[in-house]
Formats: structure tokens, sequence, C-alpha cells
């Protein structure tokens, strides 16, 4: 009798760890927070998903379609997490068009006039995709492509390593570029992107970041209000295409003086030639100190929530965007509607259209060379 009540508890012990086991799979499964999740296909049936780079006060998503940073979660003031980078809730919205919310962009980011450049004597044509110019890489660069994932920390969740190939005239431009971005995520609050790339063909080559913050909260408004300091004495004036005209002119006495911390608002409607072609701010600063090594660029801060964010590149140029073109026909993650300059970009590059400006820092990238850049963003709360 005795032994019979043991061998009943015994299934039973077994029974409910079971249970337990289950639960537990099932929560994990459906926890929206895991480190990998498949959240969609693309139109071409490839599969798509999403990881999660975090610390201790930080957590960052990322998506293999287009390398794209679709949330930047960061503690404010009152160490509340506040998501401060623009973007969506679902793929779906990334499938179709949308401002380059947080993609790599390439081959050549900003823009190539009449999206014409020479090689060795041979000219290059891509599709023009924006005002009789080729815009990030043109009708589908690489913010629209699906990433293949080579290396995942799936332990501590601190990197994540994305590849894409390239291949030959793809959108135009000549040569197989094998093209790797390392996102990493650091005890001090770095979120740290490196470009690493190589050709079997002369071309040309510029690469960004495209995230939009605001960091007051990326449905919190307009970001008009946010303190920003560019290190940088000069600026690239744009023509009505936004193609610089090959001048480099110092920002004193301009509303392009950001050299002393101000508010992106204080200027942006003023009577300035420069600012109504560009509907605001959407230009490429000289960044000084340029010399092929990493230094600090910029400073950008939210009194609302208390954060600031430090740019740090190793790049000769930063484009700083201030949403001009956002509409609110995008809605925001909370269900409300990115209007204009609800975000603002800094991307780190170098200058548009430089393959037809000789003065300009070169782009080209040639057989047996290696690419090779780092952009810091740094979060400080």
């Amino acid at each position: 009798m005795i032994n019979d009540l043991k061998k009943i508890l015994k299934s039973k012990k077994y029974f409910y760890s079971f249970i337990i086991i289950t639960i537990l799979i099932i929560i994990s499964c459906s926890n929206p927070n895991q480190s990998k999740v498949l959240i969609g296909k693309m139109n071409n049936g490839e599969e798509v998903y999403k990881f999660l780079l975090k610390n201790d006060d930080c957590e960052i998503e990322i998506i293999t379609l287009g390398g794209i940073v679709t949330s930047i979660k960061v503690p404010d003031k009152n160490n509340k997490l506040l998501d401060v980078a623009l973007g969506f809730n679902s793929l779906e919205p990334y499938l179709d068009d949308h401002p380059y919310f947080g993609a790599i962009v390439g081959r050549y980011a900003n823009r190539i006039d009449n999206g014409k450049f020479i090689i060795d004597n041979i000219e290059y044509n891509l599709d023009l995709n924006n005002n009789g110019t080729s815009l990030h890489g043109g009708i589908k660069g690489f913010d629209k492509v699906n990433w293949q994932v080579s290396a995942y920390d799936d332990i501590n969740n601190r990197f994540i390593k994305l590849n894409y190939l390239s291949k030959d005239m793809e959108e135009g431009y000549p040569g197989n570029l094998n093209l790797y971005v390392i996102y990493s995520l650091s005890d001090e609050n770095e979120l740290i992107v490196e470009y690493y790339a190589d050709t079997d063909k002369t071309t040309i080559l510029n690469l960004t970041q495209h995230s939009y913050f605001n960091l007051s909260g990326e449905s919190s408004g307009d970001i008009l209000n946010h303190n920003l300091e560019i290190y940088a004495d000069s600026f690239l004036p744009v023509n009505k295409k936004i193609i610089p005209s090959g001048e480099i002119r110092n920002v004193e006495g301009t509303p392009f003086d950001f050299r002393n911390l101000k508010k992106i608002g204080r200027d942006i409607n003023l009577d300035n030639n420069q600012l109504i072609l560009g509907n605001g701010y959407d230009h490429c600063w000289v960044l000084n100190d340029f010399d092929g090594s990493v230094r600090k660029v910029a400073t950008a801060s939210s009194d609302k929530s208390g954060i600031k964010m430090e740019l740090y590149t190793d790049q000769p140029g930063v484009q700083l965007y201030t949403g001009n073109f956002l509409n609110g026909s995008l809605k925001s993650k909370q269900d409300l509607k990115y209007e204009k300059r609800s975000g603002f970009c800094l991307e780190t590059q170098h200058f548009p259209n430089s393959p037809n400006e000789d003065s300009f820092p070169s782009t080209y990238l040639k057989p047996g060379e290696k690419y090779k850049s780092k952009t810091v963003f740094k979060f400080i709360f």
C-alpha cells in the first residue's frame, strides 16, 4: 500500500513538473522581448527577424530588413524607458514607402546629381528617384533588402553582425560589393555602428545610419526645442535639387551655425535662401578635424526628457535633416501621426555628389582595398 502511494506521488510530481515546464516554454515563446523573433515575410517570401540588444539600462531592436533600428529605449530623467527612435510597431509599414526610418542606407547615401558618375572613363547611370537625382542608393537601396545575420550574441544580447552582397550593376553600381554592418551596445550606453566592405571592381561607396531621433519620445511632437551642437565651421550650400554647389561656406553669421548649443528651431524659419531650398535643414556640415579617426562631432539633448545624445564618427560630414517632409501620413508607434519635424537625423557620411566634385573627399573603393568606418551614438541620462 505504501509503495503504491509513493508511485502515485512520484508520477504526479513528474506530471506537475511537465506542466510547469510547458507553461514556461509558452510564456517564453510569447514574450515580445525575446532576443530573436520572426516578425513576418517580405513580398518575395523571405522571412524577416527582429533582434534585441540590451544592457542594464537600454534596449535596442533591429530587424533584418534594411538593417533597420526600429526602437531605441533609454531611461529618461524619471528613470522611465522612453523610445527615442521614430518607426513602426509591425513589419508591414516598413515594406511600404517610408522615409528611410532607422535603415542602413547605400550604396551611396544622400544624392548624386543626375544619377551619373564616371570611373575609368566609363559613365555609369543610376535610377533617378528624387527630383532628378539618385537618392540613398536608388529605387532599391540597402534599406529595402533583407540582410543576412552572420553572427549574433544570443547570450548577452550585445551585438549583431549583418551581411549583404550587392551584386555587380545592382541599381547601376559597378562591382560585387560584400558588406558587413555590426551593431553593438556597450556598457556605456553607446550604440556602435561599424561598416566593413570590399569590392571586385572599382565602385563608389557612402554609407550611413538613417535613424530619426526625438529625444523627448517618438510620439511627443516636434523636435524644435531640442538643443543641438555641431562641431563644424562650414557647411555645403545646395541648389534647388539639394545638390551641393561645390562651395564650402563658413557657418558664421548664418542659421547654420551650431558651433554653440542652440535650439534646432531657433533659426529654422528665417527668410534664408538655403533654408527655403531645403524646406528647413537638409544640408551637410563639413566636420572639423577630419583625419579618418573617430571623434565627437555633435551633441543633442531634450530638456523635457533629460536625455542627451553624443555623436562620434570618423566621417568628414554629417547631414542634419529635420523631418521637413513628414506630413502626418505615417502613424507613430502610439497611433498618433508623424507630423512635420517630428524627428531629426544626424547622418554621418561623405559629402553628397562627391564623385562629381573633385575637391570633395574621395568615395571610391578599389579592388584590394578594405572599406571601414565607425559611428557611435552615446546616450546620457
